[in-house]
């Protein structure tokens, strides 16, 4: 059971990890289009970069990086 329990931990370890990750990059990208848009608070920005996956983190992730595959912000 103990296998379990360090499992358990190092994936929500992962999972932190990957978060924060995400998180860097979606700052990133807010910043950026923060800088083309004076006046547009980040929160609104970062609002509506998120809007289309608002349940985790990740989702939001796929949803971002797939549409600047398709057309960049």
């Amino acid at each position: 059971m103990a296998t379990k329990l360090q499992r358990a931990t190092r994936i929500e370890d992962r999972i932190e990890e990957l978060r924060a990750e995400i998180d860097g990059i979606i700052d990133a990208r807010v910043a950026r289009i923060s800088s083309e848009s004076p006046g547009v608070p980040a929160g609104v920005i970062r609002n509506l970069l998120t809007a289309r996956a608002p349940s985790c983190r990740c989702a939001q992730y796929i949803e971002l990086c797939g549409r600047e595959a398709k057309t960049p912000d």
